[in-house]
């Protein structure tokens, strides 16, 4: 009886589990075709307002599928459109018959200052078209601000605010942290601006390192105070009192100094909307957002061609291997650009680069192919919000560089960390570590003592050997000297503005400018974009997402202003090697 009850109860257990995986292949298999079959056509109405938010990092790249799986819920959305569509949207909806203006509807912006600049601009020439923009806050971040100046009116909720302070550079400091844990992180680095070490090795910002960011951030305040003075017909040097003297208390400070035309409740702002679009106050108003509106079939799309431009993106940090959407592994950035290389239907590359750097190694790898396309086909560099030491390092052999005035370049420099884990295992956990050695350096690089000053001293010249090559790269990439590189190197970091200045930026403009550089130089006059590298089918992506790990989209929404601090510590721990890469963190705010 036992064994028939162990049975029964077996069959039971697999008759579900059966059921389950059945149940599951199924779902997925539903989701996929879904997503492979398209979506349903998007009617806009007559009269209708473009909604656009921007409460959500806009990704480099549009996701390739529509779900994904999360903690949370069964499945996630994660369709927000990439900047180059969120671009290409404006400027359909500003020839759209249907579309008659558009609503910004701002807060805090999470994504960068290059980012926002390229939607700013693409804003600026919806407005040509004749269209309205009305931008609504309750409380407007600075970057949100900027974004709204390209409004024709602008409101803000009677208890709202609009911050207009002037910028802060800020880092945060580990050592005291490292110090309680019996942790000494070893530094070597070539360049006294190269400032990526000093929050694991001070308490405070260096002169040096003042220096720069005051001169970075500077340089940003002076672009976002020219366009909102252009914008809202304010003189510059009132800008600097009314942020001085943080003027801008109340809305109605707002409205008497220029920089909001209304004061208005939400239910104020539909009857202004609704006065712009000629309908009655008790009509209701048709709005689309942009996931919904990427849906809408495109009219007068460009004529089909053989010839293509391809963009290679390289977002986040770089290392050796594979790497993924969000950070750059040397083996799939390589093979990305040497498939470009040799496809002949690729006739010109963008290589779309926002990364603050990382392995030194990696990104000479990277270089290298960069290097054989450019000999084979005209490379243009397009920077976003990054492009910084190691990011500099993998752009700096193309024709063409092209950064926006607030992307955050140079940063020429390299350094090496060992840390010493040695007290902090005996004083903390009671371990302890012994071993014999067939030859005086056979456990070179431990993280379990000290260096010796012989050890020091060959690490030093691995730094200085690879700085020296570093400069060099650049040197020929850019036309000039070593010694003219190693003159703004140091690890200093620039704006895009300084870069073009200092010739290590040929152009400023955004991803759009360095596609029509790119055409041009290829002499194209018809084209279409691919893009590189392949992004994952939404069938393997959903199978990926299954391993119940969040996404790093998931993580930055839980943690909110906290996320660069945990994506930075995570990265120290990973780091290999040599590196290029920009400071900590540089909280620019």
């Amino acid at each position: 009886m036992r064994q028939f009850f162990k049975f029964m109860l077996a069959s039971m257990v697999g008759f579900f589990l059966t059921s389950m995986i059945f149940l599951f292949i199924g779902v997925v298999i539903l989701v996929s075709a879904i997503s492979f079959a398209g979506k349903e056509e998007v009617k806009i109405e007559s009269k209708s307002i473009l909604h656009l938010k921007f409460d959500e990092p806009i990704p480099e790249r549009s996701p390739a599928g529509m779900f994904s799986f999360s903690q949370s819920s069964f499945f996630e959305t994660t369709t927000t459109p990439g900047l180059l569509e969120t671009m290409d949207l404006i400027k359909q909806a500003a020839l759209d018959e249907n579309i008659s203006g558009i609503l910004l509807d701002l807060s805090d912006i999470p994504s960068g200052m290059a980012t926002l600049e390229e939607i700013r601009n693409e804003l600026l020439k919806f407005k040509e078209s004749g269209k309205f923009i009305i931008a609504y806050g309750e409380t407007y971040s600075q970057k949100a601000y900027y974004l709204a100046t390209a409004a024709n009116t602008i409101c803000v909720n009677p208890e709202g605010s609009i911050d207009f302070k002037g910028l802060t550079g800020g880092v945060v400091f580990i050592k005291g942290l490292l110090d309680k844990l019996d942790v000494n992180a070893q530094i070597i680095r070539h360049g006294k601006y190269k400032s990526a070490i000093e929050p694991l090795i001070g308490s405070k910002m260096s002169e040096a390192n003042k220096e720069q960011t005051l001169a970075y951030v500077n340089s940003i305040w002076q672009h976002m105070s020219a366009g909102i003075s252009q914008a809202r017909n304010i003189d510059p040097a009132r800008l600097q009192v009314y942020a001085d003297s943080l003027m801008i208390e109340t809305p109605e400070d707002a409205v008497k100094y220029g920089f909001a035309d209304q004061i208005a409740y939400k239910d104020q702002l539909l009857d202004l909307l609704r006065e712009k679009l000629e309908i009655d106050k008790s009509d209701k108003i048709a709005m689309v957002n942009l996931t919904r509106y990427k849906d809408v079939p495109v009219k007068n799309e460009k004529k089909w061609s053989k010839n293509k431009v391809a963009i290679i993106y390289a977002v986040g940090e770089i290392s050796d291997g594979e790497g993924t959407d969000d950070a750059i592994g040397s083996d799939r950035i390589s093979r990305a650009i040497r498939k470009a290389r040799l496809d002949s239907s690729i006739k010109a590359i963008v290589f779309r680069v926002n990364s603050p750097g990382g392995s030194a190694l990696a990104s000479d790898v990277i270089l290298r192919e960069v290097k054989l396309a450019q000999e084979a086909k005209p490379v243009v560099v397009s920077m976003g919000d990054y492009a910084a030491s190691g990011g500099y390092y993998i752009a700096c052999a193309a024709d063409t560089i092209i950064a926006n005035p607030t992307t955050l370049t140079g940063s020429i420099g390299v350094f090496g960390i060992i840390p010493d884990f040695e007290k902090f295992f005996a004083n903390k956990l009671g371990v302890t570590f012994d071993m014999v050695k067939t030859n005086p350096h056979s456990d070179y690089i431990s993280v379990t003592r000290p260096m010796t000053p012989y050890e020091e001293k060959v690490i030093t010249n691995s730094v200085e050997r690879i700085y020296s090559t570093f400069i060099k790269h650049v040197a020929e990439g850019r036309k000039t000297t070593s010694a003219n590189v190693d003159s703004i190197g140091q690890g200093r970091v620039w704006s895009g503005i300084d870069g073009k200045r200092l010739n290590l930026v040929d152009i400023n403009g955004g991803l759009n400018k360095a596609i029509e550089v790119a055409a041009s130089m290829a002499k194209l006059d018809e084209y279409r974009i691919t893009s590189l590298p392949e992004q994952k089918d939404p069938f393997t992506q959903i199978m990926e997402d299954l391993s119940g790990q969040p996404s790093e989209t998931q993580i930055q929404k839980e943690l909110g202003s906290l996320y660069p601090y945990l994506k930075e510590l995570k990265s120290f721990s990973g780091m290999k090697g040599v590196q290029a890469r920009l400071p900590f963190v540089l909280n620019v705010y």
